[in-house]
């Protein structure tokens, strides 16, 4: 059996070319026949559904993933499902590198290219980390995604909400029933703290 694994750990890199359709795109075109498994936002410890893959192949099957990271995240663990998968017979292709190979040259080259990617990716986070710490020291940064709605236009929407529905403020404002429901349990607390 031929299975092609598809994984994205967040949105932001379905959205960049690294989608689930652009993963099995990319695997169908090379293998037709593969069955295709996808596994979306899983966790920075957990890939249930890769761990169940690797659990259910069999001697003479071959795994197919599109890149190196989408196989594994670090060295150590990169090397323990290649000999998982090794001891059982099964065939590893990732296609932007090619078919690893079980033999000393394969494995000292898989070895290096694993070890550059948990640097690539370790070098990533630190740029990202220094980043954040840069922006936090800008007076006006705020951490978090910007919020959609002005202070203006939330105490509008709760001033609504005295005499009107949820539903009724969201069809008028524009501001979902979620957001609402935050916002005046964000209002309710700071009043409670200038009372008590």
């Amino acid at each position: 059996m031929v299975y092609g694994y598809a994984r994205v750990s967040t949105r932001k890199q379905a959205r960049d070319g690294n989608s689930l359709k652009e993963q099995e795109k990319k695997i169908l075109e090379i293998y037709p026949q593969a069955k295709i498994i996808k596994e979306a936002y899983s966790g920075a410890k957990e890939r249930r559904i890769f761990d169940k893959l690797i659990n259910t192949v069999e001697k003479g099957d071959t795994v197919i993933v599109t890149k190196l990271d989408r196989f594994c995240r670090t060295t150590k663990e990169g090397l323990e499902y290649i000999d998982a998968l090794r001891d059982k017979g099964v065939r590893i292709h990732i296609l932007n590198m090619g078919v690893i190979e079980n033999n000393p040259i394969g494995n000292m080259i898989i070895t290096n290219l694993l070890a550059f990617a948990e640097f690539e990716r370790a070098m990533i986070i630190e740029r990202t980390q220094a980043g954040k710490e840069m922006a936090r020291d800008n007076p006006n940064f705020v951490e978090g995604r910007p919020r959609k709605f002005t202070k203006e236009q939330v105490k509008l929407a709760l001033e609504l909400l005295e005499k009107h529905t949820y539903s009724e403020v969201e069809g008028m404002t524009g501001i979902s029933k979620s957001t609402l429901i935050r916002r005046k349990r964000e209002k309710e607390m700071v009043t409670d703290k200038i009372i008590g």
